[in-house]
């Protein structure tokens, strides 16, 4: 067996980990996402067995991710649950087709402040909405609304009893988390998350606290594939939106992670187009299942590699447990308090904040910076796609402000002619600054105009200098000497 398998010890041991690190969070994202907890197992568990199994990045660990609660949420409120399976099925499809055609690669052209942006606004609705769910209390539906009602919140639980202890428990699982990887290295073997969520379920239970726990329904009364009706729904634009959404979104986050990945271990590189295949093979599985989508995990991924994984058997040893635990032990489901799970959701929100990515590029690209912040407060106040809309728009805008840079520099000795030199990229954009600075030269002297340092000239401009050359030449005797030969456009 052994001399088959080479690194089975280690996959072995790695595949404990990573499990011991899904539970919580599936179930986290589960509860956050507004579906049954099972359902957030249901996809890790496919993540697992069926993409786990594929082709693409060897070590990565797929399954629910905090980063498309938000975008869940939003379909299950304005769709329906049985909607779901329909626009996560959609969605995999889609991502297959992307992959076939080779467009896998072309994710990673999006901008990092988009995608750092993206993760900070949804981590930011992540830690408002769970704070109301730590406190026991109801949030409201817009991500705005779940911020600006903080402080009534904060009000209405200081008069409640239960909501308070609620609260404490939620916080006592954000101090273990937090604490946890202050202990001995031995000790970390189990996962903060896990260690938190069962300390707080062993507190509840021992001193039969108030707090509400897991609903259980059980992992096949939960798995609740789409009928006819849902897909009667695909008439509506905003669904078809939603899909589109799902589809750009779980990618760019599952091929961002991939990249991540592969810098933390010296395995084989990602074949990126057959990752986007194999996570939409696996989006197509769960939304047959009507499950969470799914996305590529640097949570479960990092800790897969930390623990020593070598090959995939590792991500599919981990569903392979999930699939057990969800089957033998679904009880135990029922015993976790729903403020655990809001703990280590509010914990996950904070690590999706890029705070030092946002001070180190202030300091040196603050086009970037201000990219990162409008898609973050934009997701906050809008949704989630527009928002990311916003940030790729603002994105593609200052890539062709920054393309089109140019400086002109006039050298005039005040006797004989001006000398004018153009340099950089002459495109429309700019051309209201070369035209002003050309047209503020002196009309009774001649004016050698230098284009030997564009690196482009685009049509308009090229038709405005020749314009203007014509109507300054008019005036003088010495007509404007444009040396030769000019640049060819890029």
């Amino acid at each position: 067996m052994l001399s088959r398998f080479p690194h089975l010890r280690q996959d072995f041991a790695a595949s404990l980990v990573v499990f011991l690190v899904a539970v919580p969070l599936c179930l986290g994202v589960a509860v956050a996402s507004g579906v049954p907890a099972e359902l957030g197992l249901v996809t890790g568990i496919v993540g697992g067995l069926v993409t786990g199994l594929m082709r693409g990045s060897s070590i990565q660990v797929s399954g629910p991710a905090a980063g498309m609660t938000v975008l869940v949420f939003e379909a299950v409120h304005e769709f329906g649950l049985p909607a779901l399976g329909v626009i996560v099925l959609l969605a995999g499809a889609l991502q297959i087709a992307l992959g076939a055609l080779g467009w896998g690669r072309w994710f990673r052209a999006i901008s990092v402040s988009v995608v750092e942006g993206m993760l900070a606004g949804i981590g930011l609705v992540i830690i408002a909405g769970q704070l109301y769910a730590a406190a026991g209390v109801e949030a409201p539906a817009s991500g705005l609304d779940k911020i600006t009602g903080l402080p009534g919140a904060v009000v209405e639980v200081a008069g409640s009893g239960s909501a308070l202890v609620s609260l404490a428990v939620g916080a006592g699982t954000i101090a273990v988390i937090v604490l946890w990887q202050r202990l001995p290295k031995r000790v970390r073997t189990v996962p903060g998350a896990l260690a938190a969520v069962v300390l707080a379920t062993a507190a509840t239970q021992l001193f039969a606290l108030p707090v509400a726990t897991v609903e259980v329904a059980g992992l096949l009364d939960a798995v609740q594939p789409p009928g006819l009706d849902a897909f009667g729904k695909l008439g509506d634009v905003a669904l078809l939106g939603t899909v589109l959404a799902f589809a750009l979104i779980a990618s760019a986050e599952s091929l961002f992670s991939a990249a991540a990945v592969d810098r933390l271990h010296d395995g084989p590189r990602t074949q990126y187009d057959k990752e986007l295949i194999a996570q939409g093979t696996g989006n197509a599985v769960c939304g047959v299942l009507g499950a969470l989508p799914m996305t590529a995990v640097i949570v479960r991924s990092s800790a897969n590699v930390q623990a020593g994984a070598r090959t995939k058997a590792s991500r599919v040893l981990h569903g392979v447990w999930l699939l057990l635990f969800a089957a033998l032990l679904p009880a135990a489901l029922g015993l976790i308090p729903l403020a655990a799970l809001a703990g280590i959701l509010v914990h996950a929100g904070w690590k999706l904040i890029p705070l030092r990515a946002v001070v180190s590029l202030w300091r040196a690209h603050r086009g970037e910076a201000l990219i990162l912040v409008v898609t973050a407060v934009a997701i906050v106040a809008v949704n989630m796609f527009e928002g990311v809309l916003i940030g790729l728009a603002l994105s593609v805008a200052k890539a062709a402000w920054d393309a089109s840079h140019i400086r002109v520099a006039v050298v005039d000795e005040g006797v004989g002619p001006v000398r004018a030199r153009l340099s950089g990229n002459a495109t429309f954009l700019r051309l209201p600054k070369i035209l002003d600075t050309l047209e503020s030269l002196p009309h009774d002297r001649p004016v050698e105009l230098d284009l030997s340092g564009l690196h482009h000239l685009d049509h308009a401009c090229r038709t405005a200098l020749e314009n203007w050359s014509e109507r300054h030449s008019a005036m003088l005797a010495e007509p404007v000497r444009p040396p030769e030969p000019e640049p060819s456009p890029l």
